[in-house]
């Protein structure tokens, strides 16, 4: 009698913390982002700065980001950060890094984060910048892009691997390519 009791207690248990997990994701939340709307100081084209954004969950459920997306490819989030939660009244440093090579002029970008937020399932992080050419010529972006490709060893170091990185070739090969001459 007593061991049937004892394992309906452990199954009711084990039921009300399944389904209280389950149900962290519906219980809305409220988020503070610190200074949000950010207008930084111009930044020189090829520069790359690092963003960080503190996030506090100021509701009284666990905050679940499940989803972080960039409005550009000059935006990266930190490595290996993906989804994530913070506990109520806590706090989390969101790091980016942003490389300025691939925008000239006055630009805005967001960062949507999605989550169990109050009254919407996305919440934006904004900022803007002045990317400032080059005084004596303003380069595109490509030319930009060359200049990185030259600086990491040219496109044939790219392509080629670096020389210490060299693939081997086998005496036959090089025994056929003179035949065949």
């Amino acid at each position: 009698m007593r061991y049937g009791y004892i394992k309906n207690a452990i199954f009711a248990a084990v039921m009300l913390l399944l389904g209280s997990c389950m149900d962290i994701a519906n219980r809305k939340t409220s988020i503070e982002i610190e200074d949000n709307e950010r207008h930084y100081y111009p930044l020189l084209a090829g520069q790359e700065k690092d963003l960080s954004f503190n996030l506090k969950n100021t509701g009284k459920n666990p905050m679940m980001i499940t989803d972080i997306i960039t409005s550009c490819g000059c935006l990266k989030v930190e490595e290996g950060l993906g989804a994530f939660s913070i506990p109520p009244g806590k706090e989390r440093l969101l790091t980016f890094s942003y490389n300025s090579a691939k925008n000239v002029g006055y630009v805005k970008h967001y960062i949507t984060l999605y989550g169990n937020f109050e009254k919407s399932p996305i919440r934006e992080i904004i900022f803007d910048i002045n990317v400032v050419p080059n005084a004596m010529y303003t380069k595109d972006y490509e030319e930009l892009y060359n200049e990185e490709i030259r600086a990491q060893g040219g496109l044939k170091t790219l392509v080629d691997g670096a020389e210490n990185n060299k693939g081997y070739f086998m005496d036959e090969d090089f025994n056929k390519s003179i035949h065949d001459k």
